[in-house]
């Protein structure tokens, strides 16, 4: 197997044209291709990817000034000439650019070539749901016997598939690959990529529905993966998915290992039997019997164990080491979080997985946040990496130093063992009780520190030392969602377009460097705050994005210029004030002073109208230090169509008056009208820039639009006690919640000071256990509410219910929309008054 390869090798794999500079190549180890997360520059290729939203082809300068010295790209523009290059004379030891006409394609096709090399099994797993642990339980059970390269997360797209084959390297015995699509025609590449000897299908759900024209299609696309596989595992109980595969001639050839209750299946599930912690499965395999114990009790894990279980035995594994393995399966994180912690520090907890892949993805989700200019990493050892020692460590140590992360902390025998390999601040422990009986705990402050660790490790027991104590009611903020909803209204924006993403109030209640920090990251190009305090905040947390203060207070000003922040002006007053702050603070003021002028257009709440934009531009005249950055109005109904005519008449009232402003202007000036809704509803309005609100939050205007999003936020808390309560008996203040039956009653740690609503009292409301609705009882308190929880005790399946066990107020099932509708209200005000009390859990899949 050729690894690494030569700049030269690439090109001819992708029959692309190499353009070099030097005359020595670095070997390309790794494949790059977001700038913001270079590790090893020195054997690294970044490959020039374009979309609707960015071209990595303008990073290629600033990657070669951190060491890249190999390119894939697609355009070669003049000033890449030898004479013009940015490379400079000898381009430093040699570089090597490699031009094709697509580099997706190009990175597709080196992929498989790479894959092509390898004549180890590879299991390819698709489906709905479940991928991700079906992947990382078959490592579990199997790492053990064979050295496994696996797919790091969720990295299952035209990109990330490519970049996980990639991964292969010549000691790997076997690789686990998962594969998903969201739209016809996406699969076939992806196969030829993969190309599985052995596929699990894991099941058909709802998933990008909206692009297929039937669940029928969805399945024919995803089986296009296992057409060459030598078996195909699936559950026989999915009929969908078995008439699917058994009445077309195009699946034909397809050995099946088939699983279910159906009597024909291979492995005959008989018996399944819950207990409190334990499920028992009972199955017929051939002429014997078997039995597998597994530490869960929801169906979904249950269905990913018997995959496993049927993996198992078709790679050969006896029923005796199977059912041993399965009842040591453990839970898989499948997030990064992050938490507040002790002395002003933020933690980032990944304490249950350690390998190097996904030690890049932590790292590069750790540099994403800004708050704190001091960075650590507490790191176990990498365990079955099949590796030489010296080497493994050596490419951690180069990777950290890539990343320019100043401190490593190692806990392990094999790490310390290779301490000499890391340079700068650096501590080493034999064990997690080694370093919890003498590092000292409150040396960490004003930092962000990175937990790595495999889970032999129990690094949560130095997650808890570190993480803030707060009570057990969180909000728990899903940043890849928030990801997906920024892209989602990007794909509507024509080319060009800005976007100004609002985190005013807390980032509604989100959270506040924590959001600017992945906005800053994924490149909106503007930020805008309520206050000139909120913007004080997030310049102290290192968010340098320009940043706009809606409402300037006159006691302010002084703060806008010393933090760079830029002021909405909307009326002639604040215009004065802004003048006069500009006389008194001329020591401290360095650059021009950048304004946004806000004008009503028939809203009629904040900004100029029409007859003043004269005086206004009077003023302006002889203000040659005061820059105009951008002029905006505030559509009133955007998203209700009744009122189509009079949102209309403000986006003309808009380009009317803007336009006056625009035409006497020193310097290009950014226009922007569209809220998130319209976006969607008016995209004739995009002009300059538009500005995304609660939408990018995971809120739509309709049902349609609410599809499309993401959730962003869930409210969770915890039942703290369990008590039942005799019929006509009363729960909480005032006796108002008198009780019709006898009843079970959960209490749980969430009340008004947190932000939940007293209008939901006496079964108004409901929270959810379980995935079942429990009505509030009595009236909600300050710090505590009541829920009944009789019918979901007493419902058939419904099983005992403990204390500790989860509630969600709002989420995923029981949406923040649904719940506004409900309290006659909006999701702004539910958010927003979302208490700081609760700890806000920032995670990342």
């Amino acid at each position: 197997m050729e690894f690494p390869y030569s700049p030269e090798t690439l090109a001819s794999i992708t029959g692309g044209k190499l353009v070099s500079y030097g005359t020595r190549h670095a070997p390309v180890r790794d494949f790059l291709i977001d700038s913001r997360k270079l590790g090893n520059p020195s054997e690294t290729i970044f490959v020039a990817l374009r979309s609707n939203r960015n071209d990595g082809h303008k990073y290629i300068a600033e990657l070669y000034e951190k060491g890249v010295r190999n390119f894939l790209v697609s355009d070669l523009p003049a000033h890449l000439t030898p004479e013009h290059s940015p490379f400079g004379a000898g381009a430093g030891g040699g570089v090597g650019i490699i031009l094709v006409p697509d580099t997706l394609v190009a990175l597709q096709a080196i992929s498989a070539h790479h894959r092509s090399q390898f004549n180890g099994p590879v299991i390819g797993i698709t489906g709905s749901n479940g991928k991700t642990i079906v992947k990382e339980w078959l490592f579990q059970l199997m790492s053990k016997d064979k050295n496994i390269i696996r797919s790091p997360k969720s990295y299952n797209s035209q990109i990330g598939v490519p970049l996980s084959v990639l991964k292969i390297e010549p000691y790997h015995e076997l690789a686990i690959i998962e594969a998903g699509i969201s739209e016809p025609g996406e699969m076939s590449r992806l196969e030829a990529i993969i190309h599985p000897t052995i596929g699990i299908f894991t099941n058909i759900g709802q998933a990008h529905n909206e692009n297929f024209s039937g669940e029928e299609q969805k399945i024919r696309e995803k089986l296009i993966l296992f057409r060459t596989s030598d078996v195909l595992i699936y559950c026989k109980d999915h009929r969908n998915l078995s008439g699917t595969l058994t009445g077309s001639n195009e699946f034909q050839g397809i050995r099946t290992f088939t699983w279910g209750k159906d009597a024909t299946s291979d492995l005959v599930i008989l018996n399944i039997k819950k207990l409190a912690n334990l499920t028992t499965i009972l199955a017929q395999y051939g002429d014997s019997g078997q039995s597998i114990s597994i530490p869960f009790t929801d169906d979904a894990s249950i269905e990913n164990a018997i995959h496993c279980w049927a993996t198992l035995l078709v790679l050969g594994y006896g029923k005796d080491m199977i059912r041993e393995r399965m009842a040591l399966l453990a839970p898989i994180a499948m997030r990064l979080e992050l938490k507040e912690g002790i002395n002003r520090c933020s933690i980032i907890n990944d304490s249950y997985n350690s390998d190097i892949n996904s030690l890049g993805i932590a790292i590069g989700f750790l540099n994403q946040q800004n708050q704190h200019e001091r960075k650590t990493v507490i790191l176990s050892d990498i365990l079955q990496s099949g590796k030489d020692k010296g080497e493994l460590y050596a490419e951690i140590a180069g990777i950290l130093a890539g990343a320019g992360i100043p401190r490593i902390i190692g806990i392990g025998e094999d790490i310390s063992g290779q301490s000499d390999k890391f340079s700068g601040e650096k501590a080493f422990f034999r064990s997690t009780d080694d370093f919890l009986s003498h590092y000292p705990i409150a040396g960490f402050h004003d930092e962000t520190i990175l937990l790595k660790g495999a889970r032999i490790f129990e690094f949560e027991r130095i997650s808890k030392l570190l993480e803030q104590k707060v009570h057990e009611t969180v909000l728990e903020i899903n940043l890849d969602a928030l990801v997906h909803n920024l892209n989602h209204y990007r794909s509507k924006l024509a080319p060009g377009t800005k976007t100004m993403a609002m985190v005013k109030a807390f980032s509604y209640g989100s959270g506040s460097y924590e959001i600017a920090n992945l906005l800053q990251f994924h490149n909106v190009d503007y930020l805008a705050v309520a206050y000139a305090d909120e913007g004080v905040e997030l310049r102290k947390a290192g968010i340098v994005l320009p940043i706009m203060v809606m409402n300037p207070e006159e006691r302010s000003f002084d703060l806008l210029f010393r933090y760079d922040l830029d002021s909405e002006i909307y009326n002639m007053r604040g215009l004065h004030l802004l003048k006069d702050a500009i006389i008194a603070n001329q020591k401290i003021i360095r650059e021009d002073i950048n304004i946004h002028i806000k004008l009503d257009t028939g809203m009629h709440r904040l900004g100029f109208a029409a007859d003043e934009l004269d005086e206004l531009l009077a003023q302006l005249a002889g203000q040659p230090q005061i820059m105009i950055r951008s002029v905006f109005s505030h559509l009133a109904a955007s998203e209700n169509p009744e009122h189509d005519a009079f949102s209309r008449y403000q986006i003309s009232q808009f380009g009317e008056m803007s336009e006056k402003i625009v035409g006497v202007a020193h310097q290009p000036v950014l226009r922007h009208i569209l809220n998130s809704a319209g976006i969607i509803r008016f995209p004739e309005a995009q002009m300059e820039m538009v500005r995304l609100g609660i939408g990018l939050y995971g809120v739509g205007f309709d049902a349609i639009e609410q599809s499309r999003l993401h959730n962003v936020s869930t409210l969770k808390s915890i039942i703290s006690q369990i008590k039942t309560v005799k019929k006509s008996d009363t729960v909480g203040y005032e006796r108002k919640g008198t009780l019709t039956r006898d009843s079970v009653i959960g209490i749980v740690p969430i009340g008004y000071a947190d932000g939940l609503s007293r209008r939901l009292s006496n079964g108004r409301g409901q929270l959810f256990v379980h995935g079942n609705p429990a009505p509030v009882i009595g009236l909600i308190s300050m710090d505590t509410c009541a829920i009944d929880l009789t019918d979901i005790v007493n419902s058939p399946g419904g099983g005992k219910l403990n204390e500790g066990d989860e509630v969600i107020v709002f989420g995923d099932d029981y949406l923040l929309s649904r719940m506004a509708t409900d309290l006659e209200t909006i999701p702004y005000e539910i958010l927003t008054g979302i208490s700081r009390r609760v700890k806000r859990v920032y995670y990342h899949e």
